[in-house]
């Protein structure tokens, strides 16, 4: 067995509470493919601990996952696969028996989280109206504010400052277009969704907006320079303000890293749903705002490639607000237009923030 370096005592001490008595002559050493074997890629090479418990020889198996591609990028990622692997390996016939499953802590030490049934989040409580509250407002509004247009202007700064912050990691860029179309949060998820006997309005089927959504991935595969920090979820019930243009998020989802797109049409599709509902195209207040919104952030960040790449998530995002499950009672007329702005906007080679209504016609 090829030694390995390790806090013995640290694994001793974990061993020694998940079996619920005291361990000996404790030994650890790296097993796994040899260098000539065929196998030219692997997902990390466990370690083998060697001890007595009460007297008798035990051996066991302790595997981690190193960070990577195929989808172990984040931490989250790796956690997932391990957590499932504990009772997962106990339901299956012949399988090697899982004692635990556990995690590092920063100080080497290692701790059980085997029994858990389900995780949760701890966060901090944060003062403030959700953003919707003020597209509510602006109904019947035929302009907005000072205070609505500071802000839009708030949203669009925030997301600029936010994506200036950029990564050099081209698979990570790929994976995350790729999850844009498979994810069951995102479009596929989304179409998923719709019960089988909903009628899609338009020309397009939810098949072929599927199809087409892959075809602008291929579009845009090789465009990882553009991987930025993002949100991932920066629509009205994400984001909080107080009394002035102060904003605080909450609930980012899927990744630190993305496409500055997937946040930018997260917020600005909304502007188009209110108004549609209440002024059937993009008009009033809304129209001010969605204009605002979209020229503060081009003018932030001279980031005029992205019209050319925004098309898919406009696409998914489309489908969120179309919903007849998110939105059971939407006005036939509205889910409608929606769906000619799927249709339109996943035809158009270079979008024009000021063809919206051309869009949804």
């Amino acid at each position: 067995m090829k030694a390995v370096s390790v806090d013995l005592e640290k694994v001793k001490a974990y061993l020694e509470e998940i079996l619920g008595g005291p361990v000996s002559e404790l030994e650890a050493g790296l097993i796994g493919e040899g260098p000539d074997s065929i196998k030219g890629y692997g997902y990390g090479r466990p370690l083998l601990l060697e001890f007595q418990h009460e007297g008798e020889k035990k051996r066991f198996v302790l595997e981690t996952m190193p960070a990577g591609e195929f989808g172990h990028e984040g931490f989250a990622d790796r956690a997932q696969v391990m957590l499932w692997k504990y009772p997962a390996s106990l339901t299956l016939p012949n399988h090697a028996k899982s004692i635990d499953s556990g995690a590092f802590l920063s100080d080497g030490r290692l701790i059980s989280v085997g029994k858990a049934q389900e995780f949760f989040v701890l966060t901090e409580f944060e003062e403030g109206e959700v953003y919707s509250h003020d597209l509510d407002r602006l109904a019947d509004a035929a302009q907005p504010q000072p205070l609505d247009e500071e802000r839009a202007r708030a949203l669009a700064r925030y997301l600029a400052q936010i994506h200036s912050v950029k990564k050099d990691a081209p698979g990570l860029y790929v994976r995350r277009l790729r999850e844009l179309i498979g994810h069951g949060e995102c479009l596929m998820g989304l179409s998923d969704s719709y019960p089988s006997d909903f009628k899609v309005p338009g020309n397009l089927t939810l098949e072929d907006i599927e199809k087409k959504a892959i075809t602008w991935r291929w579009r845009l595969k090789e465009r990882t320079y553009r991987l930025c920090q993002e949100h991932g979820d920066f629509h009205p019930w994400n984001v909080l303000f107080g009394e002035g243009a102060d904003l605080k998020v909450i609930d980012r989802s899927r990744g630190e890293w993305g496409e500055a797109a997937d946040d930018v049409t997260a917020m600005s599709i909304n502007y188009i749903f209110f108004s549609l509902q209440n002024h059937g195209r993009l008009a009033g207040a809304y129209e001010r705002l969605f204009h605002l919104f979209w020229d503060t952030y081009l003018e932030a960040t001279k980031d005029k490639e992205i019209l050319e790449v925004l098309q898919p998530f406009y696409a998914w995002r489309g489908l969120v607000v179309a919903s007849p499950v998110w939105y059971p009672r939407l006005a036939p007329e509205v889910r409608e237009a929606l769906f000619r702005f799927i249709e339109n906007i996943l035809e158009t080679e270079r979008f024009d923030p000021s063809r919206v209504n051309h869009y949804l016609s």
